[in-house]
């Protein structure tokens, strides 16, 4: 009999009931990928929970996971920690110490569990500071640092696996399996309280959306798993018996595609920009006929509509470049990428036609931390496919419009609440519904489409009301145009602070033979790469009314990271932070 699914580790035990593959989880390790099957994967499970019950982890207590890079570790713990009823609390390794502090007192953490040195340090800085924390352990080897094998040590006797087997029994759908701290673009992190339901029913509901082939299919994984968009994916990949492949490290991404040669993978907008501009950018160094053919490619690409509906003649010139150009494109990807889901923002339609012409669909979906998350999603077939749309609602999940354009979300995938705070809870909840904080529109045919942040939308002095992130995804078609914040609250214009592309502006200055130097400094005071940037911002208000266009803007000299804290985890710009850091700029626009 197969096993039911009810529990997040109840996916551990139905893989291997119904797939047991020989290459479960596969990491690189001193040059080498190294596979861990499924029969592994839950013995170790099995181990670590063992040696977590040794050192007093009891249900419902709280244990902190930190790693820098995806890893078969972070899963093996997840598993081990949700089936003796304990809670996953999963951290961003880019924030800050003092956001440790906060999540470790706020969460009551037991146990800490991290990957490598620096994250330790940031930890064991705040140690003392949480009454709670007993002891942090790290996957690598590190100095004055408890290793994990030391849990793995604990569990080797077998003597209570009973125990194990009791409290797995014990822990029912309805229970409390993570808090995830919400990143945020303004304010405190709030803990999401999310039950075993929430994700499963999330996982289930979106597998039917995804075309991948079970026990068959490859996938690689780069997105940080602490958040919910990986991690549901990650439940929904071992549900579908799919190898996952873990990626080194972002900047090792590109060579890991082609060593792996995956069929599926998830994304966020930037990935794809930033691959869209590096493939612009050779094709820019081509010459002849070779980058007439290349432009006509990618002309034709960004002109695509799904099922033919462009017509014969349009179809037997995309099989033209698809033979020509886009085939060295999946190449690139390593040649069998077919399908990317995208989600924690706004994608802009170009990518989402260029690439799919190029024969590797991306499925833009829609959701948040609050919605488990994935509320609505995109699907080629059925014809629930449409260009500058999220997708429809996904199974069991209802979407309405409130009066005021919010989007309102309802069904088994809405959290349980905010931990330690039902104020703020009943303030996002009417009844059933969720508030999202988000603005949409359901077409005729159930399409949702995003048309802005509830919260950010705001008024100028002549009462005219903007939607910032309309304006920001405009601009950042361009390729001159890294990362925006559109502004102008309570002013009688709106402008805009720009961190230029870098990269691509030098590479336009070599081509057209301009010195602009050779600091980002010198860069950001150029006259010609400022009227250059002013001309892609010009075309980008084409689209908007007079009274929303941008009638100003400055350049900042920095690149906005997620290190530097001008970028969430999820490479949204934090609006506060970078109005607060360029107060300079903005007191220069609006002076």
């Amino acid at each position: 009999m197969s096993t039911k699914i009810n529990r997040l580790f109840d996916f551990a035990y139905y893989q291997l009931e119904n797939h047991n593959l020989e290459k479960a989880f596969v990491s690189k390790s001193s040059g080498e990928w190294v596979a861990t099957s499924t029969k592994e994967f839950i013995e170790k499970i099995n181990i670590v929970s063992r040696g977590l019950l040794r050192l007093g982890v009891k249900p419902n207590d709280k244990i902190a996971v930190i790693s820098s890079n995806n890893r078969t570790e972070w899963n093996i713990l997840d598993m081990a920690i949700l089936q003796l009823g304990a809670q996953n609390v999963p951290i961003y390794p880019t924030i800050g110490v003092n956001d440790y502090k906060y999540i470790f007192n706020h969460a009551e953490v037991t146990f800490c569990f991290l990957s490598d040195e620096e994250l330790f340090k940031k930890a064991n800085a705040v140690k003392d500071e949480v009454a709670t924390l007993q002891e942090i352990y790290s996957f690598e080897t590190i100095d004055g640092c408890k290793n994990w094998q030391e849990v793995f040590d604990l569990g080797a006797d077998e003597s209570n696996q009973n125990e194990v087997e009791k409290l797995k029994n014990n822990v029912k759908a309805s229970d409390l399996a993570t808090i995830i701290y919400t990143s945020g673009t303004t304010g405190v992190p709030k803990g999401v309280m999310l039950s075993h339901n929430n994700i499963v029913t999330n996982v289930l509901d979106s597998y039917p959306r995804l075309p991948i082939v079970q026990g068959k299919s490859k996938v690689i994984s780069f997105l940080p798993v602490c958040h919910v968009f990986e991690r549901m994916l990650h439940y929904l990949y071992i549900h579908s018996g799919l190898t996952i492949y873990y990626a080194e490290s972002i900047e090792k991404i590109s060579e890991n595609l082609k060593e792996v040669k995956p069929n599926f993978m998830s994304v966020v907008p930037r990935l794809l920009e930033k691959i869209y501009d590096s493939i612009i950018a050779k094709g820019a160094e081509l010459t002849g006929i070779k980058k007439r053919l290349f432009f006509w490619a990618v002309d034709l690409g960004l002109d695509y509509k799904p099922y033919g509906e462009n017509g014969w003649l349009y179809e037997k010139k995309l099989a033209i470049a698809n033979k020509l150009i886009f085939s060295k494109w999946r190449e690139a990807l390593g040649g069998e990428l077919q399908t990317m889901v995208s989600g924690s923002a706004a994608l802009q339609p170009r990518l989402t036609r260029v690439f799919a012409a190029a024969g590797m669909q991306v499925m833009e979906g829609y959701g948040l931390t609050e919605t488990s998350p994935v509320a609505t999603v995109n699907m080629y077939a059925n014809k629930h496919f449409k260009v500058g749309t999220v997708g429809k609602p996904i199974n069991n999940v209802e979407i309405k419009i409130a009066d005021d354009g919010e989007i309102l979300i309802k069904g088994p995938n809405v959290m349980l609440g905010y931990y330690k705070d039902p104020e703020k809870t009943a303030e996002v909840m009417t009844g059933d519904y969720f508030h999202s904080g988000d603005k949409g529109e359901l077409d005729k045919e159930g399409f949702l489409k995003i048309t802005g942040r509830k919260k950010e939308i705001f008024k100028t002095s002549g009462g005219k009301y903007i939607s910032p992130a309309l304006l920001e995804n405009e601009m950042k078609q361009s390729r001159f145009i890294e990362q925006i914040l559109v502004i102008g609250e309570g002013q009688k214009m709106a402008a805009a602070i720009v961190q230029p592309n870098f990269t691509f502006v030098k590479e336009w200055a070599k081509r057209h033979k301009i010195n602009i130097g050779g600091t980002f400094e010198e860069i950001v005071i150029n006259k010609e790469v400022i009227q250059r940037i002013e001309e892609e911002i010009t075309h980008g208000n084409k689209n908007f009314g007079k009274w929303e266009t941008i009638k100003c803007f400055e350049l900042t000299p920095e690149e906005w990271t997620v290190d530097n804290d001008l970028l969430t985890p999820t490479f949204k710009p934090k609006r506060e932070v970078i109005l607060n850091k360029y107060k300079h700029l903005y007191d220069k626009i609006y002076c």
